[in-house]
C-alpha cells in the first residue's frame, strides 16, 4: 500500500471523534485525520504486505502524535526518511517524511537495502522490530532518492525512542543522548512547571503600539500609563542581550472592565468618572464609561471597534484581551526567550517586559539556568527533541523544553558551589558585555567586545561540559 493520506485538521473532525476514539489505538483528540489513515492502512495489509506513506513529520514530536508513536513502536518499521524542512512540494510548507512498515508474523524482517546489510557486517536479516533504517535528508540536490538513502541511512533502535517524541539519530548519538537525559532533572520540574507562552492579543495592530503613540496617549491623559506596558516580539529577544525598546502593549485583561465597574459602584462616587454605573448596563453604555475614564486609550482604540469585535481571542468585551492566568509573571524578574531560533536565545529581563506569542518566559531568577540553556550542549540536546523548520531553525516550544535535562547543584558540596558561582559570574559578564555592545555603534571597540563575548561563551561551554561529564569524544559528536 503506497499513498499520501488526506490532511484534515482535527477542528473539522468533531462529529467523528467518538468513532475514532472507540476504533483506533492512535486516537488523540487533537490529531489530524492522517493519523487514523496510517493505522487503518497497516491493518489492511496481508502478511508480508508493505505499507508506505508520505506524511507530515509532525507526528514524531507533536503532543497529538504520542498515541501514534506508541502504536508505531509495536509495528515492524523498516524505514523512515525524514525531509525536515526541505521544500519537497513547490509552494507548500509540509515538512514531509516517508514511512515504510511491513506486516509480517515471522521472527525477523528483511534487511532494507544492500548498503545497509553491508553496514551490519554482512547480516542479511535483523531482529524483529527492534531496529529500522533512518535517514535525515539534508538536500534535494540528488538524482536518485534511493541512492541518497543508501549512502546516508543509519540504524535506529526503536527501544531507545521516547514516547514523548522521536528523534532520528545515529547509533553514535543515541547513547550520548541517553546519558545526558539522565543528568539532573527535567526543566519542567526544575522550574516547577513555570514556562509560559507570550501574550496573544488577536489584533496586534490595535493593542501593540510604538513609542510615539505611547507618549502621545500619556500626554493626552496621564492615566493611560496604567494600561500601557513595555512589549517584545520574539525576534527582538537575543541571546544574553538586554530587552529591546520601542514597542508597547495596551493591556486590558479579561475581567478588568467588570472589576473597575464594581470598584466604582463600591466607592459610590460617580463624579469621579462622570458616569453613574448601574448593574446590567449594555456594552454601549459600559464603553461610554470607559471612554470617560480613559479618554486617550479609548480614542485610539475606537478605530478598531469592528475588528475588535470580530476577533476570536478577546475577553468579556471587545477591548479586553483573552483570559490569561499568568499576566503577573511578566512583571517579575524572569528568563525570556524566542520561540524560533537556530540555538538558545535566552536572556534575563528585570524590567517587566511583556512579550508576544513567538516567545516564552520562565519567571525564575536564575543566571545559572540561563548559562545552561544558552550552552552549545543544551542546543545539541534540544535539536534532537524539537522539530526543525526551514532555514535550520528550531521551535523552542514548551512541550520540547519541558524534558531538557538540567544539572542540579549540591550547594553543600564546596566544589559544586564553586562551579555554580563561576558560571553565574560568567553569565553576569556576558549580560554586561552585550549591554555595552548594544550601546555603541559599529567600531573597533565594539569588535573588541564581540571577541570577548566569543571567549566568554567558550568558557561557559567548558563549564557546562564539565557539569554534564562530557568526554572529548562525546564533545566531537556534539560540536560536529
Amino acid at each position: 500500500m503506497i499513498g499520501n493520506p488526506p490532511y484534515v485538521r482535527q477542528e473539522m473532525l468533531g462529529e467523528f471523534k467518538n468513532y475514532f476514539q472507540s476504533h483506533y489505538e492512535t486516537y488523540q483528540g487533537t490529531a489530524d485525520l492522517y493519523t487514523y489513515f496510517i493505522e487503518k492502512g497497516v491493518s489492511l495489509l496481508n502478511k508480508n504486505g508493505i505499507f508506505s506513506y508520505i506524511v507530515a513529520n509532525k507526528w514524531m514530536r507533536a503532543n497529538y502524535g504520542e498515541p501514534l508513536r506508541q502504536w508505531m513502536k509495536k509495528q515492524q518499521i523498516e524505514e523512515i526518511t525524514d525531509f525536515g524542512d526541505l521544500p519537497v512540494f513547490d509552494g507548500a510548507t509540509t515538512y514531509p517524511c516517508i514511512i515504510r512498515i511491513r506486516k509480517e508474523s515471522s521472527n525477523v524482517i528483511p534487511a532494507r537495502r544492500e548498503s545497509f546489510r553491508k553496514k551490519d557486517s554482512g547480516q542479511a536479516r535483523m531482529t524483529k522490530g527492534l531496529i529500522f533504517s533512518g535517514t535525515q535528508i539534508k538536500t534535494l540536490a540528488f538524482n536518485n532518492l534511493t541512492d541518497y538513502v543508501n549512502q546516508n541511512s543509519f540504524t535506529v533502535n526503536k527501544t531507545a525512542l521516547s514516547n514523548k517524541g522521536w528523534s532520528l539519530v545515529n547509533e553514535q548519538s543515541q547513547p550520548l543522548l541517553d546519558k545526558l537525559r539522565k543528568v539532573g532533572m527535567p526543566l519542567g520540574e526544575y522550574v516547577k512547571g513555570k514556562i509560559y507562552r507570550g501574550v496573544l492579543t488577536g489584533l496586534n495592530e490595535a493593542f501593540v503600539i510604538d513609542e510615539e503613540t505611547r507618549n502621545r496617549l500619556i500626554k493626552e491623559d496621564s492615566k493611560s500609563a496604567e494600561l500601557i506596558k513595555p512589549f517584545l516580539v520574539g525576534k527582538d529577544i537575543k541571546r544574553y542581550a538586554p530587552s529591546g525598546k520601542g514597542k508597547y502593549l495596551i493591556l486590558i485583561p479579561k475581567g478588568w472592565t467588570r472589576e473597575q465597574l464594581s470598584h466604582s459602584r463600591e466607592n459610590g462616587n460617580p463624579e469621579e468618572t462622570g458616569f453613574h454605573v448601574k448593574h446590567g448596563m449594555t456594552e454601549k453604555n459600559i464603553w461610554q464609561w470607559f471612554c470617560e475614564a480613559y479618554p486617550a486609550i479609548t480614542g485610539y482604540l475606537e478605530a478598531f471597534i469592528e475588528k475588535g469585535k470580530k476577533r476570536y481571542d478577546k475577553g468579556e468585551y471587545w477591548w479586553e484581551l483573552r483570559a490569561c492566568e499568568y499576566y503577573e509573571e511578566f512583571e517579575k524578574p524572569k528568563i525570556i526567550y524566542a520561540e524560533i531560533a537556530t540555538r538558545g536565545q535566552f536572556t534575563f529581563d528585570a524590567t517587566n517586559f511583556f512579550s508576544d506569542t513567538t516567545s516564552y518566559v520562565i519567571p525564575v531568577y536564575s543566571k545559572y539556568l540561563i548559562g545552561i540553556l544558552n550552552s552549545s550542549l543544551l542546543t545539541f540536546i534540544f535539536s534532537k527533541m524539537s522539530s526543525e523548520i526551514r532555514g535550520g531553525f528550531y521551535r523552542w516550544k514548551r512541550q520540547y523544553m519541558w524534558n531538557l535535562p538540567i544539572r542540579t547543584i549540591d550547594f553543600n558540596n564546596p566544589s559544586e558551589k564553586a562551579v555554580h558561582d563561576k558560571l553565574v559570574s560568567l553569565v553576569d559578564h556576558m549580560l554586561e558585555l552585550h549591554r555595552k555592545k548594544n550601546s555603541i555603534p559599529p567600531s573597533a571597540e565594539r569588535d573588541k567586545i564581540e571577541r570577548e563575548i566569543a571567549v566568554t561563551d567558550e568558557k561557559i561551554d567548558e563549564i557546562v561540559y564539565g557539569l554534564y561529564e562530557v568526554t572529548e569524544e562525546e564533545r566531537k559528536i556534539i560540536e560536529g
